[in-house]
């Protein structure tokens, strides 16, 4: 990863004297550890049954399950673990629930070796029978076994993301001829959506590119609610980045390293230096269905760095800005929000060990807002939580609780007929909403026949 070591490996000495120690948090805050004895992990992720699956790089796929770790393995996979190859990344399926299926991001052994995406089927906690690949990607080089990047996830538009490193040849980043230093974006069958912005330009699988000029993209998120993607790309001597994820894009390595301040390039929305870490390693979105903690924290965007050994936020609503939230963690590889509101994270010090961090609420009464519905034109009606209301009406709710809010298609008042448009919020005919820190105000638009949308209330 860096120049004289790797994301991987380059922690090997300070993991074999380290022991899991409490990491130093916001007062009110606490944590637990939930799992440890984990071998190498890599990263981690929720399943939407709420179980935690955690990857080991020798090819391992643990799950926890109730607090405990099972001392059965979802699956193990042949592997190469050198270096920053192996088990990397592990996701599920939007239809999980139906499908049962499991993703997972590993290094194929051979000569040479290369990187694959397959996708599994669940059985209780263990896969049945063997996988089905979904994506191979290009050789690696035999001399060098980092960048693999390895992280990946669903997108709000039901496609599979995947981030992948330009294996230590810098080239590789800025070409449409390979799959390396990219995120690219498929089907959960593997085929290649249409609309990927590179379609036309490139061939092949080389079709599925859909960002480049990355060198190591490890680890990446989407946004509950609003499908925003920020890509972590880990730097070579100088800075690590918080990309925003947005079709198309050419982050400019290896041109630059941080802001190219170069039209041609898209520049990180923030930046920091080797001073502060050496490798940008977990990422993840305070947008859970439940808030657990306080109404500031949400929408933050939780980042860690395995040198740095801390977990610091971004706050995207108040200018990008960043403050620390927990240091003294060992290693940290990978963090995660949970749907009930705690934040973990994996390190790899101390052992390997997954831990839960959550907030004291149990003397802090809970925040109620006034949430205000409204329709153009006035006195239509909408659905929240399933009860039918005319407008305009007020709801009291409490920070971070959830509604589903939904518009009847069609509706006819004063000899009128009316059909729905749009929501002020942008989001689909029926969503959910979480209960923001402030009173807030959602309205829905409904056309006439023959005429245009009317104005929205703000």
């Amino acid at each position: 990863m860096k120049s004289k070591c790797n994301l991987l490996s380059c922690t090997v000495s300070i993991l074999v004297a380290a022991s899991a120690a409490a990491a130093q948090l916001p007062a009110g805050f606490r944590e637990t550890e939930i799992a440890s004895g984990l071998s190498n992990p890599t990263a981690m992720e929720f399943a939407p049954d709420g179980r935690l699956f955690v990857c080991e790089q020798g090819g391992t796929l643990r799950v926890i399950k109730n607090d405990a770790l099972l001392p059965t393995p979802f699956l193990t996979v042949t592997t190469d673990p050198n270096g920053e190859r192996g088990l990397l990344g592990v996701t599920f399926d939007p239809a999980f629930a139906a499908n049962h299926w499991v993703y997972i991001y590993y290094t194929v052994p051979g000569s040479p070796a290369h990187n694959r995406v397959s996708r599994f089927t669940a059985n209780g906690d263990v896969a049945a029978g063997g996988g089905t690949n979904v994506l191979e990607l290009n050789d690696l080089s035999s001399t060098a076994f980092n960048h693999n990047g390895g992280a990946i996830h669903f997108g709000a538009d039901g496609k599979l993301y995947i981030g992948v490193g330009e294996n230590a040849t810098k080239t590789n980043a800025q070409t449409l001829t390979n799959l390396l230093g990219k995120i690219l974006r498929i089907n959960a069958d593997g085929t290649v959506p249409t609309d990927n912005p590179f379609y036309n330009q490139a061939s092949g699988t080389n079709r599925a590119i859909w960002a480049l000029g990355l060198r190591n993209p490890f680890t990446f998120a989407f946004q509950p609610g609003t499908g925003r993607m920020f890509i972590n790309d880990v730097g070579e001597n100088t800075w690590e980045e918080i990309n925003d994820g947005i079709a198309g894009s050419n982050y400019g390595w290896p041109n630059c390293e941080g802001a190219c301040n170069n039209p041609s390039f898209h520049d990180p929305i923030y930046q920091y230096s080797h001073t502060n870490g050496c490798a940008i390693s977990g990422g993840a979105f305070y947008n859970p269905t439940t808030m657990q903690f306080p109404a500031e924290y949400i929408g933050v965007y939780f980042h860690a760095d395995l040198c740095g050994g801390w977990i610091r936020i971004l706050d995207p609503e108040n200018a990008n800005q960043v403050s620390d939230f927990a240091t003294g963690i060992s290693s940290p590889v990978d963090v995660k929000v949970s749907d009930d509101g705690f934040l973990y994270y994996l390190a790899r010090g101390g052992g390997g060990n997954v831990t839960r961090v959550e907030f004291d609420n149990t003397n802090t009464p809970p925040t109620v807002v006034t949430l205000s519905f409204f329709t153009t034109p006035p006195g239509l009606d909408l659905m929240l939580d399933g009860q039918r209301r005319t407008t305009p009406f007020p709801a009291q709710s409490v920070v971070g609780s959830s509604h589903t809010l939904s518009a009847p298609s069609s509706q006819r008042v004063n000899k009128s007929n009316y059909r729905f448009a749009s929501w002020s919020d942008g989001g689909a005919q029926t969503h959910t909403i979480v209960t923001p820190g402030n009173d807030a105000d959602y309205s829905a638009t409904y056309q006439t026949k023959g005429r245009g949308a009317g104005a929205i209330r703000q």
